[in-house]
């Protein structure tokens, strides 16, 4: 038989029921004005920070476009069924909304970082352009000559060259009389044109670095009319052996050994620690090895070993070694 229970037992339990039902609409009502009121607070900080990311990247990339941009409402693909309302809470809510801006930062980040590092490329680039512009070809800075040692009596010099197919050109006072340059047609004078004369105040110096643009750009008759003005204007200037060596430097590079002969031996004459003594004592040896005359080229080759041995071991050493080849010098 079931055991009904009683009344009295019944009326007892009604007070303990309604207790624990006013309590728990209590603690509903304490709970759920705090729990609302942190979500929407909560809500209001994350629109916030969409409402700054959505700004910033329109800072960064005006007129943006779907790159950057997911558009707010899609039209679902063509023949895809129709999405399924997923049930969400409000805490998955906030860490998609989270995920979402978390990732947007990301890639503003990274654009950030990449358009930096373009416009520091671009301002290398922009003042590499302008140093280039800036610069201007100065002359070939003289090299001093290292201190000769003396050449006892017993050595070999070139005297017996004087009298020989060698001469000494004229002195610069006698005003010799200007070499005729080729025949310039129109591009060759058109050429010669375009050989900017320096103006840096140093008149001479300007006079023998337009002499030597016109020798480096192959226009020999011209470079050797202008190098001799400019021997005569400034006998001593200090470019002087510089000017000397190159006028025979254009004779020979011209095909004739022998007018620059005479050039380089002069300029070795003149100033034998000149700047460019050595080059022309060497370059009157190679002269001599074009002309065929292996006695003098010899005997150039072996003063210029002696008087200069430094530089026969340094600077002039492959060019010295080269001209030596093929010459039978006893």
């Amino acid at each position: 038989m079931i055991a009904y229970p009683t009344k009295t037992q019944v009326l007892r339990r009604l007070p303990r029921t309604s207790a624990l039902a006013a309590l728990a609409v209590a603690l509903v009502a304490s709970v759920s004005p705090v729990s609302v009121a942190a979500q929407d607070n909560t809500d209001a900080r994350l629109r916030k920070v969409e409402k700054e990311v959505s700004a910033l990247q329109r800072k960064v990339f005006p007129g943006g476009s779907g790159t950057f941009f997911e558009p707010q409402i899609t039209a679902p693909a063509a023949g895809s069924p129709e999405p399924q309302t997923a049930t969400s809470t409000p805490v998955s809510d906030l860490l998609n909304r989270m995920e979402a801006v978390e990732s947007q930062m990301a890639r503003l980040t990274s654009q950030v970082e990449q358009n930096s590092n373009r416009l520091a490329l671009l301002e290398e680039k922009v003042a590499a352009n302008a140093a280039a512009s800036a610069s201007v070809p100065a002359a070939p800075a003289a090299q001093s000559a290292p201190q000769a040692e003396p050449v006892s009596a017993s050595q070999n010099n070139l005297s017996a060259m004087s009298g020989g197919v060698i001469k000494t050109p004229p002195a610069a006072a006698e005003k010799p009389a200007p070499a005729q340059p080729a025949p310039a047609t129109s591009a060759r004078a058109q050429g010669v044109q375009a050989i900017v004369k320096p103006q840096t105040g140093d008149a001479g110096e300007d006079e023998y670095t337009y002499g030597f643009r016109l020798w480096d750009a192959g226009y020999f008759p011209e470079a050797r009319q202008q190098l001799k003005i400019y021997l005569e204007k400034y006998p001593n200037h200090r470019m002087a052996s510089y000017g000397r060596n190159l006028l025979g430097r254009a004779w020979l590079d011209d095909k004739n050994p022998s007018e620059a002969a005479k050039w380089f031996l002069q300029n070795y004459q003149a100033d034998k620690q000149g700047a460019r003594a050595a080059d022309s004592l060497l370059y009157l040896g190679i002269a001599m090895k074009e002309l065929k005359d292996t006695k003098r080229a010899c005997i150039a080759l072996a003063e210029f070993s002696e008087t200069y041995a430094a530089e026969a071991a340094g600077r002039l050493g492959s060019l010295y070694s080269t001209t030596r080849n093929g010459l039978d010098c006893n």
